[in-house]
């Protein structure tokens, strides 16, 4: 029995949606389909305007932009992410500032972020590790105070829930992602959550490459032309037809992946009760969309050998991110607020098991039993 890390599939009508796309010949950004999606992201989680984009990094991109992001300001997030979440704002010159993260939720440290904060501060960038709320009510807190744009990663965390609201809809704008990697997929795309007034139409405008096409298209003047900065951050209608698939499932999706990740739990609670290993956190007030299953291990060499006991019995697991902090670009340019004890540690020890929609209960069993099986033989 061969089981892959991750596995793309069909919830469907995907194919059948894009062969109408293909059938009323609209192929290029802001189709029908397209505006099905954003439709179904603005009654469903409940945000103010929502628009696909063709990557969670093309909407972190114009997070960046409407929050006025110039040379030298700062933006302070984890330095455990993926490096979309940096670049989004190096791109317009500014300075990241990495804080360390929690030792149980795995997310930025709400109690680092204030003394980072200098006069060049402009924005605060929690990211979902895991479809795990970070602390909002305390991150808010602190933007209100100081006056900061707070952008949510949620990348991971489509349908999660922070004391009954959906991340990405807490912050100022919130960023999604469609990768083949997550619960709700289209292969590639993105979208961005804006839950503020002030930047609905210049989102609009940065996405149609700084122009005022949208009013356009809606009759509201009667020739569009370039009135800001932007670029092109739509998906073609093919991306969006299959996403719209995979939207009207999405309930059926995510209560597949959550019993997945329970399932794992209870499997491996032996284990972690042991001081074998370590489980993710589970809260009442943090309720998981069940994007990810991960352990962490003892040590590094552990996690090595574990990752190669796995593999020669054809189970693929993998480890997550290399901390940005220590990274060749996040060296030149970001800089570090306190101590990253906890992102140095956990980068060396967390480990990834299989997780997919379709993953059958006999490899969820499968998996559990040899990685007990590496700490108990």
């Amino acid at each position: 029995m061969k089981i892959p890390f991750n596995k793309p599939f069909i919830a469907g009508k995907e194919l059948y949606y894009i062969a109408s796309a293909v059938m009323e010949g609209h192929l290029s950004g802001d189709g029908p389909f397209t505006r099905k999606c954003h439709s179904w992201l603005e009654e469903n989680l409940r945000c103010k305007h929502s628009l696909l984009t063709h990557s969670c990094t093309a909407a972190l991109e114009m997070s960046a932009m409407l929050c006025g992001i110039e040379p030298g300001d700062e933006v302070i997030m984890p330095s455990f992410t993926f490096v979309s979440t940096a670049n989004a704002f190096v791109l317009r010159g500014a300075i990241v500032t990495f804080v360390d993260i929690r030792q149980d939720s795995l997310n930025i440290d709400e109690l680092l972020i204030e003394g980072a904060i200098t006069n060049k501060t402009k924005a605060i960038v929690p990211m979902h590790y895991g479809g795990i709320a970070c602390a909002m009510d305390e991150i808010m807190d602190i933007a209100n105070r100081y006056g900061l744009c707070v952008i949510e990663d949620a990348a991971q965390a489509l349908l999660a829930t922070y004391k009954g609201r959906y991340l990405g809809t807490i912050g100022h704008i919130g960023c999604l992602s469609f990768h083949e990697t997550k619960n709700i997929i289209s292969g590639e795309g993105g979208a961005i959550l804006i839950n503020d007034d002030k930047y609905i139409e210049r989102a609009e405008i940065i996405r149609e490459k700084g122009t005022n096409r949208s009013k356009f298209f809606r009759g509201e003047i009667d020739k569009y032309t370039w009135v800001d900065i932007g670029s092109s951050y739509l998906p073609s209608e093919i991306v969006g037809a299959f996403l719209y698939a995979q939207l009207e499932e999405a309930e059926k999706i995510i209560a597949a992946r959550v019993n997945i990740l329970n399932t794992y739990i209870e499997l491996l609670r032996p284990l972690e009760k042991d001081r074998f290993i370590q489980l993710p956190i589970k809260e009442d007030e943090y309720v998981s969309n069940g994007h990810m299953f991960y352990i962490i291990t003892r040590s590094l060499e552990e996690r090595t050998k574990l990752v190669n006991y796995l593999k020669e019995r054809g189970i693929q697991a993998v480890f997550h991110y290399v901390p940005l902090h220590s990274s060749p670009a996040g060296i030149k340019y970001g800089k570090v607020y306190g101590h990253m004890t906890v992102t140095n540690d956990i980068s060396d020890r967390l480990l990834r098991l299989p997780m997919y929609y379709e993953m059958e209960t006999e490899q969820i069993y499968k998996v559990a039993q040899e990685v007990a099986s590496f700490y108990l033989d």
